[in-house]
């Protein structure tokens, strides 16, 4: 609701977006603020809120690789808040998980690649993974590093096509398909080798 607020006042005039985010900015060298952003997405992916729209503020606000440690750090301490949170959840809720078809792959296939390839999808819920490693209890050695390095590649390009887009005065601030489809591509890629991997392996 926020975001579409924000988007209708930037297009009715009411506010500048940009002259906010320039005042923002000035205060991006603050040690608290940095430290508050994180903390704010650690809670949001512990109880599988959208802790991924914080990207569009820390990105605007810091380089993109300054927003890279933040997030992925936010991303990872939140993830396992939430992989430790799960083992706590009811039954209905641990049933809604099981019903999903990320639940029934991680099952399966709860290996590092599986976790990287998730992690890496352009547009995938982190709580999704989140919640059914933990509740298949996918070991945290597994766990950790995908979130890590799916989460570090993933925004990095995030944030450097955010943060562009704040310099151009031209831009329009969208994230176009042209920007994301080496994600998608990387993700995609993995998976089909774990395909051909277990192909392979049951021949």
């Amino acid at each position: 609701m926020l975001v579409f607020v924000g988007i209708a006042l930037q297009v009715s005039g009411t506010i500048d977006a940009r002259q906010i985010i320039s005042l923002a900015r000035e205060y991006a060298g603050v040690w608290w603020l940095g430290v508050l952003l994180i903390a704010i997405q650690v809670v949001l992916f512990t109880f599988a809120l959208a802790g991924s729209t914080l990207i569009w503020i820390i990105a605007a606000l810091f380089t993109p690789f300054t927003s890279t440690v933040m997030i992925t750090t936010g991303t990872t301490l939140g993830g396992v808040m939430a992989y430790l949170f799960s083992n706590k959840m009811s039954d209905e809720w641990v049933r809604k998980a099981q019903d999903s078809r990320v639940y029934q792959l991680m099952r399966e296939k709860g290996d590092l690649y599986t976790l990287l390839a998730l992690r890496l999808m352009p547009g995938f819920p982190h709580s999704v993974i989140n919640y059914s490693a933990g509740i298949l209890k996918v070991g945290l050695t597994r766990f950790v590093p995908a979130t890590i390095a799916g989460s570090a590649i993933k925004s990095y390009v995030y944030s450097s096509v955010i943060y562009n887009a704040t310099l151009m005065e031209n831009s329009t601030g969208d994230i176009e398909f042209s920007d994301i489809w080496p994600l998608l591509a990387l993700s995609l890629l993995i998976l089909a080798g774990i395909a051909v991997r277990n192909y392979l392996g049951h021949k």
